[in-house]
């Protein structure tokens, strides 16, 4: 990315030397994005991040019908730009967080213009039957968009073999820059942009591309196709937390929401009793260890859960705790001193008998 910000100052739409060689590097990203998740590079558009994604899939399949369904556990970018649309349609899930397929299948209309599935959910982990879904939709003749942004980088995704329509990828999420994702698009599906401008990525999102982002992107991209990087780092991440999960169970009151096999490696969210969690999380903060509570889709303030509420689980008290590339052994030695003395000063506070009344 420092290579970029000093030597792809061109505009890649352009057919002087500058403009090439910038054009260049963003085709090189492109090639190493299609090539981590299985996608020909003309199936790979740039964006902003998975949120964007989101919104050009919404928009673009919105004019296939007025109705779009998706599950009361999707994220909160799903929800609002399918709201936006026309109708919706959610469907319930059961206490893992895992939809059933018959009852999405049933909710699909004549109007149907798109059925929004997270491959694995933001917040308990839980990794849903995309395959079937996929499968199901594509016989029924409607569009399909996966929501990958927390399982890209995480596990194996194979864009061709899946066969969905959309997947969305946001790019720091898999350890590449924060302001930029892609859409992966199947081949031969058209749609309308969300951008309108200019004819960048082939004319399906307007605007200059941030090149340095893009680059940091397919770098990130390249690094996990190498040998078995991605299965190393999953698999040492599956172990971490399970290192997390196991010192957090020992304390009373304390449980593990999610699938307890159909899961991504990197997610684990614990409930809590009779504690705030908002005075846990700044606790943990002070020892230097960031978690978060409440709704993963709230970027400022804390909300209770909607993925939570919808699993029929206690919303308002629970710390969402993810590892990453980055993550060390020693890092969860810290977390699992640290929880357990959080907690326990908190719970200390609490008075033992109820106040007399004067």
């Amino acid at each position: 990315m420092q290579f970029s910000l000093e030597h792809h100052l061109g505009d890649p739409g352009r057919i002087h030397a500058e403009g090439m060689t910038t054009r260049a590097a963003i085709e090189a990203a492109r090639d190493e994005v299609g090539a981590l998740f299985g996608a020909r590079s003309r199936e790979v558009v740039f964006t902003s991040g998975a949120t964007e994604a989101i919104a050009m899939a919404a928009w673009g399949a919105a004019e296939r019908g007025p109705n779009q369904v998706f599950a009361a556990v999707e994220h909160s970018a799903v929800r609002r730009a399918a709201e936006q649309h026309g109708q919706v349609t959610i469907i319930g899930v059961d206490s893992h967080g895992c939809i059933d397929v018959a009852e999405l299948l049933s909710a699909v209309r004549p109007d149907t213009a798109l059925v929004h599935v997270q491959w694995a959910n933001h917040e308990v982990g839980t990794v849903q039957p995309v395959q079937e879904i996929v499968d199901a939709c594509r016989a029924r003749g409607v569009l399909v968009h996966v929501d990958a942004a927390s399982a890209a980088g995480h596990l194996p995704i194979d864009f061709g073999a899946l066969g969905a329509d959309f997947v969305s990828i946001g790019a720091h999420k898999l350890g590449g820059p924060p302001g930029v994702g892609a859409l992966l698009v199947r081949r031969g599906v058209r749609v309308r942009p969300l951008m309108l401008g200019g004819d960048q990525e082939r004319a399906r999102r307007a605007g200059i591309e941030n090149t340095p982002a893009i680059t940091g992107f397919g770098a990130a991209c390249a690094e996990l196709t190498l040998d078995d990087t991605l299965a190393v780092e999953a698999a040492r991440a599956r172990t971490q937390i399970e290192r997390l999960a196991s010192a957090a169970l020992t304390i009373p009151g304390v449980r593990r929401y999610g699938h307890p096999i159909q899961r991504v490696p990197h997610i684990l969210c614990l409930g809590l009793d009779d504690i705030e969690p908002q005075a846990v999380l700044l606790d943990l903060d002070r020892r230097g260890i960031a978690v978060h509570s409440g709704s993963a889709c709230a970027s400022e303030g804390i909300e209770p859960s909607p993925v939570l509420e919808a699993m029929g689980a206690d919303a308002h008290r629970s710390l969402r705790v993810s590892v990453g590339w980055s993550t060390t052994d020693a890092d969860i030695d810290v977390f699992a001193d640290a929880l357990p003395k959080a907690i326990a000063k908190l719970r200390a506070y609490r008075p033992t008998e109820p106040p007399t009344s004067r």
